[in-house]
């Protein structure tokens, strides 16, 4: 029994209980309220009836509600409002997954005989949130993480939705195949070209097609379809043992020739390392997947000559890969640089004073170099400095962490 638990309007929900004038109208929570430039953050029930969308600039949304009120985030406050919510789901249950800063998912399988059945504990932790909190949740309740995801989108806000065994299909069936988990744009024109409009499309679809369309993606998303997703709640202080640490970016244009890919490689790279050393890791192994226009994968790995932590290292052995396996006239929309076969720091500093010929004051002063610069991120923020050529650079786009 999965509950997932969403916030309704986080941000605004925030801002209105912090200063409850806001409780009337429309209005928004947006990164520079002064620039007719900055971008919508979150907005209020009262601010969706007039079309104001998240991630639209400021303009957009006053053409569209001319009596729009805005405010500037204060992002400490969701943290601690997040914090609380999180506190009361585990009143019921110890398996809690916060799933960003607004969303958890809830195990309840062993919590029922103490607090009734999977809608009764969501009806009551809404009524909690909303007593203790002033916020409103709205609760999937399902038998696997994706159909309660569905649930906590299917009706909103403040509602209770339970998708069953023997309800799904008639539920979700219908639904455009977006409102499933990991469905973007991108992907969504990749089904589009199957005919794939709806989730029970999906579901009745070839998989070797959606595998040959997609990769393994495709294949992931047909099982979610299915309801054959059977992946764990994990709670938020479960302890794991990191097996591999990357980071992928899809960019804001495609990448094309030589230089971009290595502007595009020494950032990860970089992102990489810093985790790494932050772990007290080393990777052995580089892998690094590209992603083309067509969404489209490879993935290509290979041994590194010693452990490793330094993102020049990562990074030349990454370019080594692009220039193995892909031909640079082809437009790249997405790269992942992954540290793979990780071993402890302190035991590949034994494995090179015992067998690396190479020169080791060199990576040693590399690696404090690296270590400062892992200390002024710390004290001043990830700007503070980068890569020379990423300074000014259109390309940076999103970025995604990973940890195995």
């Amino acid at each position: 029994m999965i509950l997932h638990c969403d916030c309704n309007s986080f941000y605004a929900s925030v801002e209105t209980v912090l200063d409850p004038s806001l409780s009337s109208g429309p209005m928004a929570v947006c990164g520079d309220p002064k620039s007719r430039h900055g971008i919508i953050l979150a907005k209020n029930e009262a601010a969706k009836k007039y079309g104001v969308q998240t991630a639209e600039t400021i303009w957009q949304a006053r053409r569209k509600c001319p009596g729009l009120k805005l405010v500037a985030p204060h992002r400490d406050a969701y943290a601690e409002y997040s914090r609380r919510v999180n506190a009361i789901y585990q009143r019921c249950t110890d398996q809690v997954e916060p799933f960003g800063i607004d969303e958890s998912w809830l195990d309840v399988t062993g919590s029922q005989q103490l607090f009734g059945t999977g809608k009764e504990i969501a009806d009551r932790l809404r009524e909690e949130v909303r007593r203790e909190t002033g916020l409103t949740i709205s609760v999937g309740v399902s038998f696997n993480k994706i159909f309660a995801k569905l649930g906590s989108d299917y009706k909103k806000p403040d509602a209770t939705t339970v998708i069953s065994r023997e309800n799904w299909q008639d539920m979700l069936f219908p639904l455009p195949v977006t409102a499933m988990l990991y469905v973007g744009e991108a992907v969504q024109r990749e089904l589009s070209g199957l005919y794939i409009s709806t989730i029970g499309q999906l579901a009745a679809a070839d998989p070797s097609q959606l595998f040959a369309r997609l990769g393994k993606h495709g294949r992931q998303l047909y099982d979610y379809a299915n309801g054959l997703d059977d992946s764990p709640v994990r709670r938020a202080d479960a302890p794991r043992e990191i097996k591999s640490v990357g980071n992928g970016m899809t960019f804001r244009r495609d990448l094309s020739g030589e230089r971009e890919l290595r502007t595009g490689i020494a950032v990860l790279s970089d992102e990489v390392a810093g985790r790494l050393r932050r772990y007290g890791l080393c990777a052995a192994t580089i892998q690094l997947q590209i992603k083309d226009t067509r969404l489209r994968v490879i993935s290509r790995q290979r041994p590194l000559p010693r452990p490793t932590a330094l993102a020049s290292e990562l990074a030349g052995a990454a370019m080594e890969l692009v220039r193995a396996s892909w031909d640079m006239t082809l437009p790249v929309r997405m790269l992942t640089v992954t540290a793979c076969n990780l071993v402890e720091a302190s035991q590949a500093s034994e494995q090179l004073s015992l067998f690396d010929e190479s020169d080791p004051a060199g990576r040693g002063r590399r690696l404090n170099l690296e270590r400062t610069v892992d200390s002024l991120r710390g004290r001043f923020g990830r700007g503070i400095i980068a890569p020379g050529s990423v300074v000014n650079n259109e390309l940076m786009g999103y970025s995604q962490e990973e940890e195995e």
